[in-house]
C-alpha cells in the first residue's frame, strides 16, 4: 500500500509503525506546510516526496492517507482526501468545534471514502482488559464511570506551544480529554446526551514568564526539573485555555459519568473507575506491571483488599503497544473494510461532549444536551461504512 502522510509534527511518530516496504505499507508522499515538517521527513523518510501542495498529494493515487496536522486543520484537510476518494486516517480528535467533525463525518458518508479516527486508547492493555472485564459480567450491568486524569506534563506539554489558545484546541477539556471522553463512552457503552462542567486557569495564567516557542520543540524544553508549576518558564504568549475541568455526563443509556483533568499535578496517569450493580473495578496505575482491582464482595469496613487483581499487560510500540494496533487496523480497514474497535460516531461523540462541556464551563455551568446526527449517519457508520 502506497501511503502518503499530511502534517509531520508531534504524532508524526506513526511513520514508523506505517513505513515498512516489503511487509504490506510505505510512505511514499508527506506533505507538510512547515519548511522543519518537510525536512524531518525527508531525514526519517528517503526515498518518499516531500511536498507543501496538498493538491499534488490527493492526484498522487495513494492507497490511504494520515491526516496528523494541528487539531483546527483536521477538518480542512480530511475533508479534501475524503472528496479525492483516499482512505484516510483522522487523528483524534476529528477536530475542535463540532461543525467541522459534523463535516467530516458527512463528507465520508456521500463520497462512500473510508474514514477511520485515530482513537488509540481503544487498543492501550488498560482500557481494553477494564472492557474485557465489564464484558464478561464481572461487575454486572455498567451504572457510572468515574474517570480522573493527573496530567503532571500539562505545563510542558499543553502551555508553551499552540495547545494553549482556544482558537486552535477550543480547549483542553476537548483536546486532551477527547481519549479519556471515548474511554468513558465505550466502558459505558453508551454516548453522552447532556453535559455539564466548571473549570479555571488556575495556575499558568499567572505565570509571567512567556516566550515565542515556535522556534523549538517540546524536547528542547521540557524537563521534570520545570517545577512547581507556578515557577514555569517560557510558557506560551497567550494562554486563554483551562488547566483544571471537571464534567459530568448523563449518557444515552442512563448511565451517569464524571471527567476530572488536572495539569499540575505531579504524577501523571490515568484513574478509572467503573461501577456496576455487581461490583466495581479500579486501575491503579496504566501501564504495563500496573493493576485493576475488582470488588464483588460486600464488605461493613473501610478499604478492604479486592476480590481480584488483574495485571495490566504490555506491548510493542507507543502508548503500551495500541499505536502499532491503531495502525494495523487502519491500514487493514483502508484495504479491505470491515469492522474496527474505533468508530467515527464515537469520535464525533466524544468532540460533542467535550465542545458542549467547554459551552457549559464557560457560561455559567449549566447542562446542555448534545445535538443529534442525521439517523442514516449513525446507520451508516455503525454498519462499518458498507460501500454503497
Amino acid at each position: 500500500m502506497r501511503i502518503g502522510i499530511v502534517g509531520f509534527g508531534l504524532r508524526a511518530s506513526l511513520w514508523k509503525q506505517v513505513h515498512k516496504p516489503g511487509q504490506g505499507s510505505a510512505v511514499v508522499m508527506v506533505c507538510d506546510v512547515s519548511e522543519r515538517g518537510r525536512a524531518d521527513a525527508a531525514a526519517k523518510i528517503p526515498g518518499a516526496v516531500i511536498t507543501s501542495d496538498l493538491n499534488e498529494l490527493l492526484a498522487a493515487g495513494l492507497d490511504a492517507v494520515l491526516v496528523l496536522t494541528p487539531d483546527n486543520r483536521h477538518a480542512e484537510v480530511a475533508v479534501q482526501t475524503l472528496k479525492a476518494g483516499i482512505p484516510t486516517f483522522c487523528e483524534k480528535p476529528l477536530d475542535v468545534t463540532l461543525e467541522a467533525a459534523d463535516a467530516i463525518l458527512s463528507t465520508a458518508f456521500e463520497t462512500g471514502t473510508r474514514l477511520y479516527v485515530g482513537h488509540n486508547m481503544r487498543h492501550m492493555p488498560v482500557v481494553v482488559q477494564m472492557r474485557e472485564l465489564i464484558q464478561s459480567g464481572t461487575i454486572g450491568e455498567v451504572k457510572a464511570v468515574w474517570c480522573r486524569h493527573f496530567v503532571g506534563n500539562g505545563g510542558d506539554y499543553y502551555f508553551k506551544d499552540w495547545h494553549a489558545e482556544r482558537a486552535n484546541t477550543t480547549s483542553l477539556l476537548l483536546q486532551k480529554g477527547a481519549h479519556d471522553i471515548d474511554v468513558i463512552h465505550w466502558l459505558a457503552g453508551g454516548y453522552t446526551k447532556r453535559v455539564s462542567a466548571i473549570g479555571d486557569l488556575a495556575v499558568y495564567g499567572d505565570v509571567t514568564s512567556r516566550r515565542d516557542n515556535t522556534d523549538r520543540r517540546m524536547g528542547d524544553w521540557f524537563s521534570l526539573e520545570n517545577w512547581p508549576p507556578a515557577e514555569q518558564t517560557d510558557l506560551n504568549p497567550i494562554i486563554d485555555v483551562e488547566d483544571i475541568s471537571m464534567m459530568q455526563m448523563e449518557l444515552d443509556n442512563g448511565a451517569l459519568a464524571s471527567y476530572q483533568q488536572c495539569h499540575f499535578t505531579p504524577d501523571y496517569w490515568r484513574n478509572y473507575t467503573v461501577i456496576g450493580t455487581k461490583g466495581r473495578i479500579e486501575n491503579f496505575g496504566d501501564g504495563p506491571g500496573d493493576v485493576i482491582k475488582v470488588w464483588n464482595t460486600r464488605s461493613q469496613n473501610g478499604y478492604v483488599a479486592p476480590d481480584m487483581e488483574v495485571e495490566i499487560r504490555d506491548g510493542d510500540g507507543g502508548h503500551g503497544g495500541a499505536d502499532p494496533l491503531l495502525i494495523a487496523e487502519f491500514l487493514r480497514f483502508a484495504r479491505d473494510g470491515g469492522a474496527t474497535e474505533t468508530s467515527p460516531i464515537a469520535a464525533r461523540a466524544s468532540v460533542a461532549a467535550g465542545v458542549l462541556a467547554t459551552q457549559s464551563l464557560r457560561s455559567d455551568g449549566g447542562a446542555l444536551t448534545v445535538p443529534e446526527l442525521p439517523a442514516e449517519l449513525v446507520a451508516y457508520f455503525n454498519a462499518g461504512q458498507p460501500a454503497r
